[in-house]
């Protein structure tokens, strides 16, 4: 190939690449993308991150505790405990140290847990209990409120009418014309033209059957928030505590509820009442680790289990005899035939050494087959009918066994 086809074939390619080249910066567009890669690890491991952080910003110390062992080293006075972790194993012990611990001074701040339960007359939430306030569903007191209108001149029970009138009038201020929002829970702060705002759960409703709150705040159907005193300290209710989730606590006054509750004081956060013990961490991180090593236990366990009986010593080859090897195969024909196939085995045997000598035996009679096997081995009749009568259908004795063979065996030797 010359060099002027050469030059022409490069030239070519040249001119192509350029023009696609152009064609593609011409049709070629810049953009921005953002990937959202979720939340940090951190973030995903505390749902109240973005709470601490908010205090941390106010100014307020926050610190962060495992268990209610704290309170051996915390002081009371000046000082807010957020229990915002599941309390399901605390213990009486526990809360009444808890309580104890509030009525020096300290506030105490948690979650309602459980539903109060009208037959047991009790919630099973401990602390709900022990200071007398109840949860219930917000169905249940409108399902109470429209009874009471259908039925105006029947009782109703104490405690659920109760918990209507004390509904009612939060009620009836939360749905005014005036209301915006009356479906969020608002709290009236002294000398404040407008109330703030939280979006609590309205599904739920906290009573005081004590009496003893001396605030609180509402929705239009139902009170989310109490503060009560307890000794030298206060103790505030929340009906849930979601509102102040990495997610939420940017909505609406959610976190100013929550610097408002826990200013000037230093804020202490406990997600759990109790520590996970070792069994219950390694179930969660290492179940496979876990199952590997129960079945590695039960092998070596079967590995090392006590035997029924001593082991025998295999039997050198030098020493087997034909004795022996008879021996073993009786015991294994009584083993599997059993008593009656051996006993009818050595009668048809006799049967057959007998015809040999006697022919036309096995036409004869019973007795006359008797008489001739006498006649041929010299043996008592009483030996030869004990012999060759039929066999029981019973397992024989091992005498009787022994001794039915002895004389079968001493019949047919004498044919």
């Amino acid at each position: 190939m010359s060099r002027r086809t050469l030059f022409y074939i490069g030239a070519a390619c040249l001119l192509v690449f350029g023009l696609l080249g152009i064609y593609l910066l011409s049709n070629l567009s810049s953009y921005q993308e953002t990937i959202k890669h979720g939340a940090a690890p951190e973030a995903r491991a505390n749902p109240y991150l973005a709470a601490e952080r908010f205090l941390q910003q106010r100014g307020l110390p926050v610190h962060r505790a495992d268990g209610l062992e704290v309170l051996k080293t915390l002081p009371s006075a000046g000082q807010t405990l957020l229990l915002l972790g599941d309390r399901n194993r605390m213990t009486p012990k526990q809360a009444e140290r808890v309580l104890a611990w509030t009525a020096k001074g300290g506030h105490l701040l948690f979650v309602a847990e459980r539903l109060w339960d009208e037959e047991a007359g009790k919630s099973g939430d401990l602390l709900l209990d022990r200071l007398g306030i109840q949860q219930y569903e917000s169905e249940e007191l409108e399902a109470d409120a429209g009874a009471a209108d259908d039925e105006p001149t029947v009782a109703e029970d104490e405690t659920s009418s109760a918990a209507t009138t004390e509904a009612e009038p939060a009620a009836a201020d939360a749905s005014t014309d005036d209301n915006p929002y009356p479906h969020l829970t608002q709290l009236y702060l002294e000398n404040e033209d407008a109330p703030a705002y939280f979006n609590f759960d309205t599904d739920y409703h906290l009573y005081d059957a004590e009496n003893r709150a001396h605030a609180w705040a509402n929705s239009d159907a139902a009170t989310h928030l109490l503060q009560l005193y307890h000794g030298d300290g206060l103790i505030s209710v929340v009906s849930d505590s979601w509102i102040w989730q990495n997610g939420n606590i940017g909505e609406y006054d959610n976190a100013w509820l929550l610097w408002y509750m826990t200013q000037d004081s230093q804020v202490t956060l406990l997600y759990r009442t109790d520590r996970d013990n070792l069994l219950s961490l390694l179930t969660e991180h290492f179940p496979q680790a876990l199952v590997s090593l129960a079945l590695l236990l039960a092998f070596a366990l079967w590995h090392l289990g006590q035997r029924q009986g001593p082991m025998l010593q295999p039997v050198t080859r030098n020493r087997r005899q034909l004795q022996e090897h008879v021996r073993a195969s009786a015991d294994f024909l009584l083993r599997h035939n059993g008593q009656h196939n051996l006993l009818q085995g050595l009668q048809q045997d006799i049967q057959r050494r007998a015809r040999h000598r006697h022919p036309g035996f096995e036409r004869l009679p019973v007795a006359e087959q008797w008489q001739v096997l006498g006649r041929l081995t010299r043996q008592p009749s009483s030996l030869i009918s004990q012999a060759m009568r039929p066999l029981p259908k019973q397992r024989l004795a091992a005498a009787d066994f022994t001794r039915q063979v002895a004389n079968l065996q001493t019949l047919r030797n004498a044919l």
